[in-house]
């Protein structure tokens, strides 16, 4: 109990001591979750939404390959984007490599399904006279989609709160992508791996107190706007 006491009282001197170490893995860890929740959104949302309303040929299969890319091992996701980033990859020219972008990268890919996945099904919970409704009234295919949106809020914010807990807690891709580096791309989870590697218990326990934190920050902010929804 001792080094849990210990790294209570070591979280709150770090955070009232404004210990620049800790805030430049809040600050990384914030940049890198920003950026990959903005492109799996923006991605995420009209793909979930094309999967949930249209009909097509082989959409079971692809649903059933959309949900079981749910489990992707991030391990798996950070070993895929460092071989297409490295400077022997397809991509390599560009300099991804260990800096926050590639680790947006690497954290868009975990978090697209389940935008994809929790979108499409909220939009196929709809009430299916919507459609019949908007198409009667001569709304335009984007207006559908918008009014569709609309309506499946409630369940798009369940998919932002999901996926931003999966993006926060992530350690696999931002290790192998980021390198882990101090100052530049060491994130909270990274830290604290490293930390506990060291034998640093006190202050891993204050890192995943920070996580936690943030974490709770987001999802209060996104209860929030559930609330008012």
């Amino acid at each position: 109990m001792d080094f849990i006491l210990g790294g209570l009282v070591k979280a709150f001197q770090l955070l009232v001591h404004g210990d620049r170490e800790t805030y430049s893995a809040v600050l990384a860890t914030v940049q890198v979750s920003s950026l990959s929740m903005t492109a799996s959104l923006l991605l995420g949302i009209p793909l979930g939404y094309l999967l949930g309303y249209l009909s097509f040929p082989g959409k079971r299969g692809l649903r059933t390959v959309v949900d079981t890319l749910l489990a992707l091992p991030t391990v798996f996701i950070g070993l895929l984007v460092y071989a297409f980033i490295s400077s022997r990859g397809p991509l390599g020219e560009f300099g991804l490599l260990f800096t926050l972008s590639g680790i947006a990268i690497g954290q868009s890919i975990l978090a697209l399904p389940i935008v994809v996945s929790l979108t499409a099904t909220a939009v196929e919970s709809l009430d299916p006279s919507l459609r019949l409704t908007l198409s009667s009234l001569g709304a335009s295919p984007k207006q559908i989609f918008l009014t569709s949106i609309w309506e499946a809020r409630l369940g798009l914010l369940i998919a932002a709160v999901t996926a931003t807990g999966r993006v926060l807690t992530e350690v696999g891709i931002s290790m192998m992508v980021g390198g882990n580096i101090k100052w530049h791309t060491r994130t909270v989870t990274t830290a604290i791996a490293l930390e506990t590697n060291k034998g640093q218990f006190a202050t891993g326990i204050a890192l995943g107190l920070v996580l936690l934190a943030i974490a709770f920050a987001i999802n209060l902010s996104l209860s929030f706007l559930r609330r008012r929804a």
